[in-house]
């Protein structure tokens, strides 16, 4: 991981009108993400983690700019300055879509099937008019002997392969244009556990490769813990915690933070870890909890966490969290 920042977000908030009545008036709006502030370096892999719902792959699509935001900044690096992408016409933006990919949580959705795989994995190359044909093809056959399938593969449809293997035609196609940075919006949820390790080895060997920075989203910790330099956890559209991947699952700082690792299954039958239940349901993003909006699940919860919410703070070198007593609670991690 380089000490390079790559992409630096700040602020950023999506908010998606409630509209109701036969005029569709305005009554309100969902908090999808509310104030995400986060860096992201040259080389390292960010795991966004946090329960359903939480805005992980809304913050992943503002970051891209499929979705349009309502406020903040994505600042990405071009040259030796940053480029607000936010800021940019469709058309202006075309030139930086090359440095920013995705890779979809749905292998079997995201392939159009109407496609053979060499049309797939070209398409990038043909909408940014890299190359003839003959360089085109030569381009789709050497990344699909890197991500592991076989050149023969090239004239099949989607629907010839398994999950694994679509997944890897999702990751050759997000390799294409080589981008520097590629947003995974959970791309081993779909997928059974014994290819799901593969393609994190997969995933790890491109970065060290071809120097790729991932935004790696997720809500399964122990899959993020394997592929992530720093963690950030989300929870109602806010990093609640964001720390090195290692201090993190050792020493969290936010009770949510100890609730998720909490539920990593363990690996040795002999090993007991209390599982934290939280109580009751997620509040709706539409009207959250004054205060913390993690207080009415938090069995930690003062008068102070009912008012006042707590602010994105240092409470060690590299951690930071949103909780009124990080310094002072004594968490259990996973380690």
């Amino acid at each position: 991981m380089s000490d390079t920042v790559l992409l630096e977000v700040r602020d950023l908030r999506k908010y998606f009108p409630i509209q109701r009545g036969l005029l569709r008036r305005t009554v309100g709006h969902v908090k999808a993400v509310d104030g995400v502030s986060f860096d992201l370096h040259a080389g390292e892999t960010l795991g966004l983690v946090g329960e359903s719902g939480c805005g992980k792959t809304t913050t992943g699509r503002l970051i891209l700019r499929a979705v349009q935001p309502t406020e903040g900044d994505v600042r990405l690096r071009h040259d030796d300055s940053f480029v607000n992408l936010t800021k940019l016409s469709r058309h202006q933006l075309k030139p930086y879509r090359r440095d920013m990919q995705v890779i979809f949580q749905d292998p079997f959705s995201s392939l159009s099937p109407r496609m053979t795989v060499y049309e797939i994995v070209s398409e990038p190359l043909e909408i940014h008019h890299i190359g003839d044909a003959d360089e085109r093809r030569a381009r789709v056959r050497e990344l699909l002997e890197r991500v592991g399938l076989r050149v023969e593969h090239m004239g099949r449809y989607p629907h010839a392969f398994s999950g694994g293997q679509r997944q890897r035609i999702g990751i050759a196609r997000a390799l294409a244009l080589q981008p520097r940075l590629i947003v995974a919006d959970e791309p081993v949820s779909a997928l059974d556990v014994s290819i799901q390790a593969q393609v994190i080895n997969l995933l790890k060997d491109l970065q060290t490769s071809f120097g790729l920075s991932f935004l790696f989203i997720a809500h399964d910790l122990s899959v993020v813990e394997h592929i992530s330099d720093r963690v950030a956890v989300m929870y109602l559209g806010r990093i609640v915690e964001l720390a090195p991947a290692e201090e993190l699952y050792r020493d969290p700082r936010h009770p949510y933070t100890e609730a998720l690792l909490s539920a990593i299954p363990k690996t040795h039958p002999k090993e007991k870890r209390e599982r934290i239940v939280l109580s009751g349901d997620v509040p709706n993003p539409a009207n959250p909890p004054t205060g913390c909006h993690f207080h009415p699940r938090c069995r930690y919860a003062q008068d102070i966490c009912r008012t006042d919410a707590p602010p994105l703070r240092d409470v060690a070198p590299g951690h930071v969290a949103a909780c009124h007593f990080a310094e002072e609670l004594s968490l259990t991690g996973a380690v």
